[in-house]
């Protein structure tokens, strides 16, 4: 595994440039929204749920990295919207679960569909080389986008 401190100037300009590029895609993506009044945290928690099933407004705060006040914050204004149902937990009558409701999994299909024909317009501009070099590059970004950094020692 290189570290890029002590790494090759190839590397360090592969990390550079895989950096620019998937924040610039991710700012592109965001603009091919199926429901604008949601935030993109809003969008997020969606995904989470959709993802990971029904939570605790505290599992929802861990997995998107904000503080538990701003997550019952935006679960409050998903419920408001429709998009979420909270329900008694089935173990501690203190604690809430969190699902999305009908709707919320309708708009997430939208947008998905929506988000992945722009994305396949773009791709008809690639050869079948980079065709294949994005088939092969797929599951190494879907690795990277869910691994947790080694600790530094």
């Amino acid at each position: 595994m290189p570290d890029l401190s002590h790494g090759t100037a190839d590397d360090v300009a592969a990390v550079n440039a895989l950096r620019s590029s998937v924040m610039r895609l991710s700012r592109r993506l965001k603009h091919q929204r199926v429901d604008e009044s949601l935030s993109p945290t809003e969008m997020s928690v969606l995904g989470t749920l959709s993802l990971c099933g029904s939570a605790t407004p505290g599992e929802l705060a861990r997995k998107e990295h904000v503080q538990p006040p701003s997550m019952t914050r935006i679960v409050a204004l998903l419920e408001a919207k429709g998009l979420v149902r909270l329900e008694p937990h089935p173990d501690d009558r203190r604690q809430k679960v969190v699902s999305q409701t009908e709707r919320a999994e309708a708009m997430l299909e939208e947008s998905r569909r929506k988000r992945n024909a722009w994305l396949a317009t773009l791709a008809e501009g690639l050869d079948e080389d980079e065709w294949a070099t994005l088939r092969a590059a797929a599951p190494v970004l879907e690795k990277l986008a869910h691994m947790t950094p080694l600790p530094r020692g």
